[in-house]
């Protein structure tokens, strides 16, 4: 069997525990690391996954990613980043993939529950960064199209607390790693106006940025049928019109869910391990093979649903 190029580079070679994602069967995937419970919501116990370096310590304190997975807030699995988890915990940084309660595809109701169950994953890691050697100022947050609206929302948006949470701890990112993420809510060029409805203002991270939120990377498709091209940029130009840094890639001809297919899944993963690393995350330079992307035809566009 022929790995991909993510799975070829020392990193992975080293660590025989990243191999068997690269080898496990789809259908029998699981999420990596260890596994949490974060919160209760009545007799359902919600779950994050930790992945940590090999050589993690609790004296530790290095720098963390919680990731989100995406799914139009009503599908999907904390499975999406199996394999940014794991290479980005080779490289030193503790990863964490989180289970939050689903919207019912009938009930076009706004994703409180999804915000909350975001907000109290982040308090939970930061309550608990002396277990895993994190640093608690350094706790970002990650995620894929809805996912990438949830680790924006924690960014960027205030209110929409589990008041069940212990509120004198903060939910906040202090970094955005966001793969075509519907962060824009609002009528024009968002996605997700039917659930939020006039209540925008109070879920759309694009609507609430202001000076003091964390730097960002977003990486976009420019067949992506869902978010255009031009929503990006629009929120790019009010983050640096905040004064805050905020990093786009686009790919050509590309459409929604490209990144999680390689050779695109390894070149947003280089990209955003460079991100990291200028905040001095990480150090050295990626352990990943560059992908050919030349030689790449297009991404299959058949599949539209966030998060895919």
């Amino acid at each position: 069997m022929r790995l991909p190029p993510v799975f070829s580079s020392p990193a992975f070679r080293c660590f025989p525990f990243l191999a068997l994602v690269a080898c496990a069967p789809l259908a029998a995937e699981a999420p990596v690391g260890t596994a949490h419970v974060y919160k209760r919501v009545g007799d359902r116990d919600l779950k994050l996954f930790v992945v940590s370096p090999p050589d993690a310590q609790p004296a530790d304190r290095r720098p963390a990613l919680v990731l989100f997975h995406g799914g139009g807030w009503t599908g999907g699995a904390p499975t999406q980043f199996n394999t940014q988890a794991a290479y980005l915990a080779s490289r030193g940084l503790v990863c964490v993939q989180v289970e939050y309660r689903l919207l019912d595809k009938a009930d076009k109701a706004p994703p409180v529950s999804c915000v909350q169950d975001a907000k109290s994953a982040m308090r939970w890691v930061r309550s608990h960064a002396a277990d895993f050697g994190i640093d608690p100022a350094r706790i970002g947050a990650g995620g894929g199209s809805a996912g990438g609206h949830l680790a924006a929302f924690v960014g960027l948006v205030e209110g929409h607390d589990d008041p069940a949470d212990d509120l004198t701890i903060s939910p906040r990112a202090a970094a955005l790693v966001l793969f075509n993420p519907v962060f824009d809510n609002g009528p024009i060029g968002g996605w997700g106006q039917a659930r939020v409805g006039e209540r925008v203002k109070e879920f759309s991270p694009a609507h609430n940025i202001t000076a003091d939120d964390p730097p960002a990377v977003v990486f976009l498709g420019r067949n992506d049928k869902l978010i255009p091209v031009a929503t990006v940029e629009r929120f790019a130009a009010a983050m640096k019109s905040a004064g805050v840094r905020c990093e786009t890639f686009y790919y050509d001809e590309q459409p929604h869910g490209f990144f999680n297919q390689d050779p695109y899944k390894t070149r947003t993963l280089i990209e955003a391990d460079q991100f990291l690393a200028s905040l001095g995350w990480l150090k050295g330079p990626p352990t990943l093979a560059e992908p050919d992307l030349a030689t790449t035809p297009p991404t299959s566009a058949k599949k539209k649903s966030p998060g895919k």
